[in-house]
């Protein structure tokens, strides 16, 4: 007998799940919001559920009318032969939804019609039903729109989404039905035998399971351990058995396909891939889908056998706070050059619930789908990975450096240096010519070009070389620091030196004056080195290349850049040493050392903080080298603080303090000099017996206590830290190399 049902899915799924149901033999299809009503057979129904991929619940309407009062609603239910569906010593649960002028509480409506059912059946039995808001037999399903009460019986119970394989989920996971819907939108085994799908951000590998079963024609109903209608009295047993029966043998014929694509997923959280791992035991897909831990930045191709195409699909985090949404842009831009690099002729879906993310991948979407992720926004941006459909962003820094560029070559007039400024020009050309060996050699994009070596001109000039973070085009920036001058020095003479180093540098460098960034160094106060030093927006951020990371430079912003250039070689020390090895990094500012150390090959690495500015700067240069937070914890904290109550071992520790801080965030002043022995005592109680700890400092004048040499091995390592840029100010900082007596 032809009886009409509905399926539910979630909001923007209705046209997918419309020709869904049409292909499994319903009729009379009908889409409305969040669901289709369809017309077939009680098989029909059973077949949805056990074969839809999309739909929440399968409904069988009972009956429906116009509501004015609470008395109107247990009067509909109560006229409702219930005995054909329950008995009456048997269990139920109202699931009730909506509200009216006289019903505003969903428990009160629910209550209602339970009161109603159970009524009904005492009066036909004599004996009444009881809830069970675990198992019941029954599930009743009501909703009150608009006056109007509909009530169903549930044939589902659980949300067909949960198909019972997924017990152990990430942070953010995806629903399964929304996940088949995203694949079956970027077209995954809808034309033509697919060879590959990759997850690079697997999670609890939903995706994964989700694109199998759909490749292996496995019914998601397929791993549920119940349905409502089971212990339904209208239940068809035995037309049941039947839809089951031929699951579980295309289940076996889908399985036993020898051309059966290549599936992978990675992560880079070794705990989310544990319950990948286990979700795919549940779903007996451990013989074909294969997981593994991965960080973002060893993303590539398989190359065990011919892979020319395939589909690259994932669900990259989105972030929620600004900081965490400008480390995601670049993470995005990462995603997009690993896709670029490793993935030409393939597919990409994308699914994220900020589409202003999508820009940064650097490739034109072929197509967009919109989704709702629960209340979320989103969309799936579907690419095809092709050399014409990559760009680059552009950005403000273009219509500048056209603009500059347009001025030189239009004949601007030039005014003649003074005798000071030509004689600076000369002093910086040859300290470029002098450092052109030692720049060959070490590859260095960033360093220290000039520092106060004509003391009149007081300031210390850095050089940074790499690329436009928004553009990726090749730039050069040059921040001129200016040395506070002693108060014997008069101001207006002091001002006039400086005006000079600003006509000298641009001269000297050949470098248009908008990428050229003054500032004068002070002595900062509380939390001043973390306040913006100019309201200018335009000036870039770039991209230097040190040893094998990448790192976020802005001169423009900050008093200070974003990395310490005379720190270089102790980093690449560190990473020389690091690969395997668990790594602390106190005061750790951006966290370039930690950058270095986790791209080396660190087992995990922390790095400390008390700024947020300065830890979201941080999580910028971890998506820059597509490395997660799962082995990078970034910990915001008074390091002082910290280190009182820290517990775990390490192999390597930097510990870089400043020379005096006293942040209101801080309970006490820091002054390194001071308090440098209990740092060092406290650090040291963290290192393992033969691991080594890093204690450096830019305090001219300090003196390391004697007192440590007594408890530890100490040496002073400071010449071997200081390279060739930094000669000319040897006290630029001291370093320690410190280790257990053994």
């Amino acid at each position: 007998m032809t009886k009409q049902f509905f399926a539910t899915c979630p909001k923007g799924l209705e046209g997918l799940l419309k020709t869904e149901i049409e292909s499994l033999g319903a009729v009379d299809c009908r889409e409305t919001v969040a669901g289709v009503y369809f017309d077939g057979e009680l098989s029909d129904a059973y077949r949805v559920c056990l074969w839809s991929r999309l739909a929440n619940k399968v409904l069988l309407p009972l009956a429906s009318g116009t509501i004015d009062s609470a008395e109107d609603l247990y009067e509909l239910v109560f006229t409702l032969p219930w005995e054909d569906h329950l008995k009456s010593d048997g269990t139920l649960l109202v699931d009730f939804s909506g509200q009216s002028r006289t019903i505003r509480n969903t428990q009160f409506g629910a209550v209602k019609i339970k009161d109603a059912i159970v009524d009904k059946l005492r009066q036909h039995s004599g004996s009444r039903p009881s809830v069970d808001k675990v198992q019941p037999d029954i599930r009743v399903n009501a909703r009150l729109s608009k006056g109007k009460l509909v009530v169903s019986l549930d044939l589902c119970g659980e949300s067909l989404h949960r198909r019972g394989y997924r017990q152990q989920q990430g942070q953010a996971p995806l629903k399964e039905n929304l996940a088949a819907a995203i694949l079956l939108r970027t077209g995954w085994c809808q034309d033509e035998a697919e060879v590959a799908l990759i997850d690079p951000m697997c999670g609890s590998g939903t995706f994964l399971i989700e694109a199998a079963m759909i490749a292996a024609d496995i019914a998601p109903g397929l791993t549920r351990s119940r349905y409502s209608f089971e212990n339904w009295l209208g239940h068809d047993a035995e037309a049941w058995q039947m839809l089951l029966e031929d699951a579980r043998s295309r289940r076996l014929s889908g399985l036993a396909r020898a051309d059966l694509p290549e599936i992978r997923g990675y992560d880079a959280n070794l705990q989310v891939i544990r319950a990948a791992e286990q979700n795919i035991i549940r779903a007996g897909l451990d013989d074909w889908l294969r997981v593994s831990r991965k960080e973002l930045r060893e993303l590539k191709r398989p190359t065990h056998k011919e892979l020319s195409s395939g589909l690259v699909v994932t669900n990259p985090p989105y972030g929620e706070r600004l900081g965490e949404v400008e480390s995601m842009k670049i993470l995005y831009a990462h995603l997009g050059e690993r896709l670029r690099v490793e993935f030409n002729g393939w597919r990409a879906g994308i699914f994220t619930g900020n589409p202003e993310l999508g820009k940064k991948l650097g490739m034109r979407s072929s197509r967009k789908y919109k989704f709702f992720n629960g209340s979320i926004a989103s969309e799936l941006l579907l690419f095809d990975i092709a050399s014409e459909q990559f760009f680059r962003e552009t950005s403000n820094s273009d219509s500048i450096e056209s603009a500059v560029k347009t001025e030189s070559e239009g004949g601007a007039d030039v005014q003649p240096l003074s005798n000071g400024a030509q004689m600076l020009v000369n002093r910086i050309k040859k300290n470029q010519k002098a450092l052109k060996r030692f720049l060959q050699r070490t590859k260095a994009s960033g360093y220290r070009l000039y520092d106060a070596d004509m003391p009149e001109y007081a300031c210390a000039i850095d050089i940074y070389e790499g690329v436009s973070q928004s553009t990726g085009k090749p730039l050069r920036l040059v921040h001129v620091q200016e040395y506070q001058a002693p108060k014997s020095v008069d101001e207006d003479r002091a001002a006039q030196r400086f005006q000079e180093v600003q006509a000298a540098v641009p001269v000297a460098l050949d470098v248009p004056v908008s990428q050229v960034c003054y500032k004068q160094r002070r002595r900062n106060k509380g939390s001043d080195q973390y306040e913006k030093q100019t309201d200018r927006e335009t000036g870039e951020s770039i991209v230097l290349t040190e040893g094998q990371a990448k790192l976020l430079v802005n001169p423009w912003p900050y008093l200070d850049t974003g990395i310490f250039l005379d720190h270089r070689p102790l980093r690449l020390k560190i990473a020389e040493q690091v690969r395997g090895k668990r790594f602390l990094n106190l005061f750790c500012y951006t966290a370039t050392a930690s950058v270095q150390a986790a791209v080396a090959g660190a087992k995990f690495t922390t790095s400390v903080d008390m700024s947020q500015t300065y830890l979201n700067w941080a999580r910028s240069n971890l998506a820059l080298n597509g490395l997660s937070e799962s082995k990078n914890r970034l910990e915001q904290a008074d390091c002082v603080k910290w280190l009182e109550t820290a517990k775990g071992e390490y192999d390597i520790i930097m510990l870089d303090p400043p020379t005096f801080s006293n942040s209101k965030r801080m309970l006490d002043v820091l002054d390194v000099q001071r308090d440098h022995v209990k740092l060092i005592q406290q650090a040291m109680a963290l290192l393992t017996n033969d691991g080594v700890l890093y204690f450096s400092n830019n305090l001219r004048g300090f003196e390391i206590d004697q007192s440590l040499f007594a408890s530890f091995s100490v040496e002073n390592i400071t010449k071997s830290t200081i390279d060739e840029d930094f000669s000319r100010n040897r006290k630029i900082h001291h370093c320690w190399e410190i280790r257990h007596c053994l």
